[in-house]
């Protein structure tokens, strides 16, 4: 799978998985249909995978990160920093096939620089490093 597939497959998970949070009674069928049209197949296949990844594993995700977390609750963490955090402890840590370390990090800084607030970026690199030495 190419790249951009994945970083687009990453960036539609974390849309989604956002705007769950505050509309949780709209369903991720719903809402994956509203994005088929603006992504390719391979894309919307992966995202689809990422996110019922992350909504399986999401105590055992969230554990990892609070037990990475000296300062911060999970759910005190900004919404999109959170969701961020998930997908990309979800590729290191529970998916079937996993992906690197040092390459789901990068995707999630990347990620985080676009979506997130000045110092996400710096804050997700950080955690993550934290996750991927302690677990």
């Amino acid at each position: 799978m190419k790249l951009t597939a994945r970083r687009q497959a990453r960036e539609l998970a974390l849309q989604i998985l956002f705007q769950t949070e505050f509309s949780a009674q709209i369903s991720v069928r719903a809402l994956m249909e509203v994005f088929e049209e603006s992504y390719d197949n391979e894309a919307i296949q992966y995202a689809d995978l990422l996110i019922k990844g992350v909504q399986e594993h999401k105590a055992a995700i969230d554990s990892k990160i609070q037990a990475s977390s000296a300062h911060w609750k999970v759910e005190r963490m900004a919404t999109i920093d959170r969701n961020i955090l998930r997908i990309a402890v979800y590729e290191m840590k529970f998916a079937s096939e996993q992906i690197k370390e040092n390459i789901a990090i990068n995707e999630a800084v990347e990620i985080a620089k676009k979506y997130g607030t000045t110092e996400s970026a710096s804050f997700v690199n950080g955690l993550l490093d934290q996750v991927s030495k302690a677990h």
